[in-house]
């Protein structure tokens, strides 16, 4: 499974971290070229050197045989040539092409225009963006498109994904997806940056938030369609009304002349991943909202990356809570996670304040055994933190309103905590280079340090000199007084429900070790860290609810023939090559699924598998790859059937309408977009197996 690609560099005018500069522009308002706004003094951890093969790789490395490589670029729009990994020596391990979950043949690396699945599998486009969900709206046309239909129509730029049981619909499922942001100047034939219309402005309002859809299986073909004008799909867009919830709701910081309760938000912003609850509902973080916010001047807004002049949308031309300057408490209503009810068309979704406000990437729930929900969350920032809410109140069986309702209000008591990892190797021996320490591992041990608690009867701060309304509204800054571990950008962060380990992917820190920025230590990857890697977090005594933890190096992504690499000790001649790890999942036999933004391989993006236990553990194999100028979002893993969002297809930098740098998904002459899609087995069975 080496690659079949050569090295090629960044792309000329691309930006740190290998996202176009079209991507920097509408996803994250050109984060990587603010200054990094974590300026805190506060101790850093560890960076994982990955490098040389540790001591389980040597007690395998006898047994493994070279990989074969086959052909070159990808073929047609369904398969690609194919990287085969020749079988193992010694035993039944020649029938074993992988752990259970991955025996397929890994997709290679490769620039087709295309979704390019294994060979013997199928896929199809589940629904694209435009495509009309609720009773009412028309068609998808792209050059008379409204802001009416496109409130009727599936989102922009889906992310993160869940599919729920549909009891009493045999052989129907409910797709929930969130639509992070909008590409206006694919969206739009002529648009000018500088003076987007109302019109267009309203449309990109419409075409953020969530949708949901019922989906409807072909037991024959394995393709997944939409079902149009089901009662239970939903649109919920920028101008939605919210609940705020939880201890910030009514505060001060959050009335506005628009709702001086403080407790009414109208819509959602930038929903990156997410998770779905035990009780049937889903959640969405809010990550680059700050890009959404113009002229602002105070030092708060500085730390989330709030820029001082005109936004990119130039929203707050429209509406004045948009511009800081005229109404400074609206910034502060986002940033939150999300709970919507995909069961109920009528609910009011909600931003529960006491997980905190950051760039909220994944929000993934394990219960403690007397049923109390523990939620995962990262800050996707250059040099910012992970982590994690324990509720104080149990979860209720059953499905009556009274029981949906006391649910939904378990993420707002409880205790907010924030990571400091600890290495445990000597400084000196970590020089950002890939060279292992003395003790041959990348490990060390963890504590969750409380920030703020709050209860049905107040909140109660754990910071100095921060009251809990501060800590929950200005979590960066209660992270920093409190010494947390700056990471390389912390996004999604997942239990793995087989084993309970905690798995966060870290996608890139092109910065780390540059200039004053903190170098390498034992739990970030080398310093300009352009590739990411992936942390693996055991509680201690496996409960989630513990404030310690264990942590060690499971991957550190790249080219497995770069020495600064590591794959869970799995022989390196044996893996696909994987750089910038974003999205995570796991499959029911508890391999982990890793989604990757901004590959810097010279290969597209793609989603991976990798076995997280056993003999084979670190084995990495690649699944898919998307088209030109996408990102892998939102894996769903089932027993039969895989789904990806493909985010941005065709954004490249010089694209538009006009001059279209994809023909993704529906071919030469039409609008490139943004879909999800399905993947199965064609001969009916389970994927991997």
């Amino acid at each position: 499974m080496r690659k079949l690609l050569p090295l090629i560099g960044t792309p000329s005018g691309s930006h740190p971290g290998g996202r176009s500069a079209m991507t920097c522009r509408f996803r994250c308002g050109d984060a990587c070229f603010h200054e990094v706004p974590n300026t805190s003094s506060n101790e850093y951890v560890g960076d994982v050197i990955a490098g040389a093969i540790g001591r389980r790789s040597m007690m395998r490395a006898a047994a493994v045989v070279t990989v074969a490589a086959a052909g070159a670029g990808a073929v047609g729009v369904g398969q690609a040539p194919r990287a085969a990994a020749a079988p193992a020596a010694g035993g039944d391990r020649r029938k074993n092409k992988g752990a259970r979950g991955l025996r397929f043949a890994p997709v290679a690396p490769n620039t087709a225009d295309a979704v390019t699945v294994p060979e013997g599998y199928g896929q199809n486009v589940v629904i694209r963006w435009g495509e009309p969900i609720l009773r009412g709206a028309p068609a998808f046309d792209p050059e008379k498109q409204t802001a009416k239909a496109q409130a009727g129509q599936f989102g922009y730029n889906c992310d993160f994904l869940a599919l729920l049981p549909l009891p009493g619909e045999r052989g129907r499922q409910l797709l929930v997806a969130n639509h992070e942001y909008t590409d206006e100047i694919l969206m739009f034939r002529g648009y000018d940056p500088a003076n987007p219309t109302r019109e267009q402005v309203e449309v990109a309002w419409a075409a953020h938030g969530l949708s949901a859809v019922v989906v409807e299986e072909d037991r024959r073909s394995g393709r997944l369609t939409a079902v149009p004008r089901h009662q239970l799909n939903r649109r919920v867009t920028a101008t939605t009304e919210f609940r705020l919830t939880g201890p910030v709701a009514g505060s001060d910081l959050v009335r506005t002349s628009a709702d001086p309760s403080g407790t009414k938000v109208l819509g959602t912003l930038n929903n990156c991943s997410g998770g779905t609850t035990p009780w049937g509902t889903t959640l969405h973080g809010e990550e680059n909202f700050n890009q959404y916010f113009a002229n602002s001047s105070r030092a708060t807004d500085k730390r989330y990356g709030i820029g001082t002049g005109a936004s990119e949308r130039k929203w707050e031309r429209f509406d004045k809570r948009f511009d800081v300057a005229r109404e400074p408490n609206e910034v502060h209503r986002f940033g939150y996670v999300v709970e919507f009810d995909p069961y109920d068309p009528d609910s009011t979704p909600r931003k529960h304040t006491a997980l905190g406000r950051f760039k909220h990437e994944a929000a993934n729930i394990r219960l403690t055994a007397d049923g109390r929900p523990v939620v995962y969350t990262g800050d996707d920032e250059r040099f910012d933190y992970f982590y994690k809410f324990v509720s104080s109140k149990r979860m209720k069986h059953g499905t009556s309103r009274a029981v949906r309702e006391h649910n939904q209000s378990l993420l707002d008591e409880g205790t907010l905590y924030v990571a400091k990892v600890t290495g445990d190797s000597p400084a000196i021996e970590i020089d950002g280079t890939g060279k292992l320490p003395r003790d041959g591992e990348f490990d060390g041990s963890g504590e969750w340090i409380p920030l703020a608690t709050a209860t049905a009867k107040g909140a109660v701060s754990h910071v100095d000199g921060m009251t809990a309304e501060e800590v929950f509204v200005f979590t960066r800054l209660a992270g920093d007084k409190m010494g947390a571990t700056k990471m390389d950008r912390p996004e999604d962060i997942e239990p793995n429900p087989v084993t309970g380990k905690v798995y966060v992917a870290l996608t890139n820190n092109t910065n780390r070790g540059v200039g004053s920025n903190a170098k390498a230590d034992e739990a970030n990857p080398r310093n300009a860290n352009k590739h990411g890697h992936v942390l693996e977090l055991t509680e201690r005594w496996n409960r989630p609810e513990s404030t310690r933890f264990a942590w060690s190096l499971f991957l550190v992504a790249g080219d497995p023939e770069d020495p600064a690499t590591y794959f869970a000790g799995f022989p390196k001649d044996s893996v696909s090559q994987i750089s910038c790890p974003d999205n995570v999942a796991f499959d029911p036999y508890g391999n982990l699924w890793i989604s990757t933004d901004g590959a810097q391989l010279g290969s597209h993006d793609g989603l991976f598998g990798v076995a997280t236990r056993g003999e084979r553990r670190g084995e990495l194999k690649q699944f898919l790859t998307v088209p030109t100028g996408a990102e892998t979002c939102g894996p769903i893993i089932q027993e039969r059937r895989v789904l990806v969002a493909v985010q941005h297809p065709g954004e490249i930098d010089g694209a538009s309408v006009e001059k279209p740098a994809s023909t993704w998904p529906d071919g030469p002459g039409k609008y490139v977009r943004p879909a999800v899609v399905a993947v199965w087995r064609a001969d009916g069975g389970d994927i991997g197996v």
